[in-house]
């Protein structure tokens, strides 16, 4: 186990360290469940109430900038006091092209360090940038409500980056865990023209949004998730996102609420992308 509290043989949920965390996880979930029920009455969605274009991010690569110019490794933004952005660079990115770029979003009772663990390995052998944004609460704010604040900030997050950093705009994806992976799945259906590609590990539900665009979307979770229970959420949701005509990549797995190792490398093989 390192010192976040993450199990040694994958990802677990910030809550998965954190009891009274765990509890606020489990019933959010029931509540979502209690939406998803509602939600399966409107025909073609399986998502949430929620307003029109508060998911709507409007920063976009410059395409005009020369290259990458940021050093190796990882450093705050310092768009906030707390709970700041991280920016991660792995070794050996080409300086004269530009860059692929995942924004990768921690679990309930995460950081933006836990964002990155998600795919930091990957990150490193495949040259990927990586964005890891905090939540301004305990988890994202469409989770528990409306999208509102912590689209703001990836906005501001994205602006920062793509005024430094040369990103290609073709290689955009947006990717989290648990509740990180429900944000991915409504901010990114709703930016599809910005975000190319969506990766959700154990999503619980899609929050609304107006779709913009169709991304390709890869769903991995564990068919033995006692936290967000498969039957109840991707065997759910990725019918619905096929019969709304999105591409859909499926991936169950033996095990819990967790990424394992291989799981997280099979979604970054999927992405096929790589600096260069």
């Amino acid at each position: 186990m390192d010192r976040s509290g993450t199990p040694a043989g994958g990802l677990r949920d910030g809550a998965g360290s954190h009891p009274s965390a765990l509890v606020l996880d489990r019933r959010r979930f029931l509540a979502a469940g209690a939406w998803l029920g509602a939600a399966a009455l409107l025909p073609g969605c399986d998502v949430l109430p929620g307003p029109t274009d508060a998911a709507r991010l409007t920063a976009r690569p410059d395409e005009l900038l020369a290259g990458t110019t940021a050093a190796p490794g990882t450093r705050p933004l310092g768009l906030t006091g707390t709970r700041d952005v991280l920016l991660h660079v792995p070794p050996g990115l080409a300086t004269d092209r530009a860059a692929p770029l995942v924004v990768t979003l921690h679990g309930a009772g995460g950081d933006a360090e836990a964002g990155l663990a998600l795919l930091r390995g990957q990150a490193d052998e495949r040259g990927l940038l990586l964005l890891a944004p905090a939540s301004r609460g305990s988890t994202w704010d469409a989770v528990g409500g409306r999208f509102g604040p912590d689209v703001v900030l990836v906005d501001r997050a994205l602006a920062t980056v793509f005024a430094a950093v040369r990103v290609d705009p073709e290689r955009i994806a947006i990717s989290g865990f648990s509740d990180g992976a429900s944000y991915a799945l409504g901010l990114g259906l709703a930016n599809g023209t910005l975000f190319r590609r969506v990766v959700a590990f154990s999503p619980g539900f899609v929050p609304d949004a107006p779709a913009d665009g169709r991304p390709a979307v890869f769903v991995a979770h564990g068919d033995a998730d006692e936290v967000l229970p498969i039957d109840r959420t991707s065997r759910r949701i990725v019918p619905r996102l096929r019969e709304d005509g999105y591409e859909v990549t499926y991936q169950e797995f033996a095990g819990p609420h967790t990424v394992p190792p291989d799981v997280a490398r099979t979604a970054v093989d999927w992405l096929d992308w790589a600096a260069g």
